[in-house]
């Protein structure tokens, strides 16, 4: 497994006035903060999952989970592994009958499936020290609400056109 820093999902929203989805990371036992600009399906995708949203039909996400489960592959942790010139890079790390597996994928995808799955989410070292930030503690405070307000507001229509 690859030397991370466990993080927590503090949430998503759409950042103004540019309208591009955000997911904002941030140090368990730090004070670090990790913005990723993503895409608006996968905006929806882990605003859901945070909301306990369930469609009618399972969206990308959800299938690739079940399909996990149903073979007996235990996602153990995601990891943010890499940031290169402006795309980040991250990995699932998994395991089944006692082999570890690990697979690339996008950030986004792999936030929406830890956010599904319950595993926690760790960002590599050099990838904080690239693109971390502070937010100092007042403005911290005003960040984290305005995330909690954007996911308790947000519907698929805030993303554009509807995925599902």
């Amino acid at each position: 497994m690859v030397d991370a820093v466990e993080m927590q999902l503090v949430g998503v929203r759409v950042e103004l006035p540019t309208n591009q989805p955000i997911v904002l990371l941030r140090e368990r036992e730090g004070e670090r903060f990790l913005p990723i600009w993503i895409g608006p399906v996968e905006a929806t995708a882990i605003a859901f999952a945070l909301q306990g949203i369930v469609t009618q039909r399972p969206m990308t996400h959800d299938l690739l989970k079940s399909v996990l489960e149903e073979v007996g592959v235990t996602i153990e942790r995601i990891v943010i592994t890499e940031l290169r010139e402006t795309t980040f890079y991250a990995t699932l790390e998994m395991a089944r009958d006692g082999a570890q597996y690990s697979v690339s994928s996008r950030p986004s995808d792999a936030i929406a499936l830890a956010v599904r799955s319950g595993v926690p989410i760790f960002a590599a070292p050099d990838v904080l020290s690239d693109a971390g930030i502070v937010i100092h503690d007042e403005d911290e405070e005003t960040e984290v609400q305005k995330f909690r307000e954007f996911i308790e507001s947000v519907s698929p229509e805030d993303f554009g056109a509807n995925p599902f």
